[in-house]
């Protein structure tokens, strides 16, 4: 006896299994893709840390005396400008931070904030860099993770 449609069947199963196949596929590219993601913002909060270490270790007068200090915060201040005029070690400071939470802004890390304390005060002193976002928003429900990147800088004056 000869069975009729039994390669129709095979062909079904096989469709089946092949769209489940891509559907996973799609999914690991999703999530690969939203790793990748986080692993910017990643990058960016380190570079960001960086950048205000860098203009501590360019205004060591200004580091030193305490000025780079910076409460807990998630917006960018305004200063005025020392591109062009001469600025004191303060309001170089001052610049250096407000140009540096503007570049926090402009990241495009979610929900950013930051902020920078003074932990050694005095020659050379020492400054706890943190910078937070929210990253890893489930669409399904409301939670989130919360990161953060924390560096320490030391910045000292020559001793004479």
């Amino acid at each position: 006896m000869r069975q009729l449609g039994f390669s129709m069947i095979e062909i079904l199963i096989s469709l089946v299994i092949i769209s489940t196949a891509l559907l996973g596929t799609a999914g690991l590219q999703l999530y690969a893709m939203r790793m990748t993601k986080g692993g910017e913002f990643r990058t960016q909060a380190v570079i960001l840390a960086a950048d205000i270490g860098e203009r501590m270790e360019a205004n060591k007068l200004g580091a030193t005396a305490g000025n780079y200090t910076v409460a807990a915060a998630s917006a960018a201040s305004a200063a005025s400008t020392c591109m062009s005029s001469v600025c004191s070690a303060s309001a170089l400071a001052a610049w250096d931070i407000s140009q540096w939470e503007n570049a926090i802004v402009a990241s495009g890390m979610p929900n950013p904030s930051w902020r920078i304390v003074q932990t050694v005060a005095g020659n050379p002193a020492t400054y706890a860099i943190t910078i937070n976002w929210t990253d890893r928003a489930n669409t399904t429900s409301a939670r989130t993770e919360n990161f953060s990147f924390v560096a320490t800088r030391m910045v000292g004056l020559p001793s004479s």
